[in-house]
C-alpha cells in the first residue's frame, strides 16, 4: 500500500515484567501513526492492526483477572 511502511507497521510490542512481578504490555496504535500519510488503504489497514492489538491485550488482561 505504501512503500517502507513495513517499517511502521505491524507495530512494535512492549512486554516488561515490574520488580513485584506484575506484567506490562503495551503498543503504539497504528492508526495514530499512520495519520501522516494519505491513503485511505493503509488507514484500514492500520485499523485492522489496532482491533487486533487490541483484541489480543484485552485478552490478556482478562486472563491476568482470572488468574
Amino acid at each position: 500500500m505504501e512503500d517502507k511502511v513495513g517499517l511502521m507497521l505491524p507495530c512494535n510490542v512492549i512486554v516488561q515484567e515490574s520488580g513485584s512481578g506484575d506484567v506490562e504490555v503495551a503498543a503504539i496504535d497504528p492508526v495514530a501513526s499512520m495519520q501522516a500519510i494519505d491513503n485511505p488503504a493503509l488507514m484500514r489497514a492500520a485499523q485492522t492492526v489496532r482491533d487486533k492489538l487490541s483484541r489480543v491485550i484485552g485478552q490478556l488482561a482478562q486472563d491476568a483477572a482470572a488468574a
